[in-house]
């Protein structure tokens, strides 16, 4: 009995390895050589692992991508002094959009997210089931949360009670996913904070 309480953990960090193994090589793979040329046989070469390891855990390469890419934004998230799946909600609604969309730009500047990001993003754009996934369970997740926020600042006054929070966050979140996938200007800080200058100004009660 007390030899198997303490092989427990030596197995949970070992699946811990591996599954960060696999998380590294699936991204590492999809920025250097596409998604559609990605395997799960790649991954699991690329991380040291047995086929069948991955495929206990993930049904394909897709399963295995999307997660990688949510525990890359979570790591992101933590790294900003953010809970991961939440925006700050201290009062100043403002402050605390800014303060989320400068780590999203400080995350979209980072070569480890960048490089498989904009591979997924454009085999999304040509694979119609990816991309919707992408959407559904990446994308829309984290669009909620503004949806979330700008509704707790409805209540409290600081946002127009007629305003649909999900055209409202497009404001602030689509042109910076425009000038992050076409190139059409710097993503910093100073841009996003501006935005939401913008947006707010014009969601301000009247």
């Amino acid at each position: 009995m007390a030899q198997n309480q303490s092989s427990a953990p030596d197995t949970s960090r070992r699946s811990e390895r591996s599954r960060r193994a696999i998380y590294d090589a699936a991204l590492a793979l999809v920025a250097e050589v596409g998604y559609p040329k990605t395997t799960i046989e790649g991954i699991a070469s690329r991380a040291g692992v047995g086929k069948q390891t991955i495929y206990r855990w993930w049904s394909s390469k897709a399963d295995v991508l999307l997660e990688a890419f949510l525990d890359l934004s979570n790591q992101a998230a933590e790294a900003a002094g953010q809970a991961p799946g939440s925006i700050p909600g201290t009062g100043d609604l403002a402050a605390d959009l800014k303060s989320v969309l400068r780590a999203t730009v400080d995350e979209l500047r980072d070569p480890a997210f960048e490089a498989p990001s904009r591979a997924l993003a454009a085999e999304g754009v040509v694979n119609e089931e990816l991309g919707r996934r992408v959407v559904s369970q990446l994308l829309e997740p984290q669009l909620q949360l503004y949806v979330d926020r700008l509704r707790a600042a409805q209540k409290t006054g600081e946002v127009r009670p007629d305003i649909d929070p999900r055209i409202a966050l497009e404001l602030f979140v689509s042109p910076l996913a425009q000038r992050w996938l076409q190139y059409t200007g710097p993503i910093t800080h100073a841009y996003t904070d501006t935005l939401v200058d913008y947006a707010l100004h014009g969601l301000a009660p009247r």
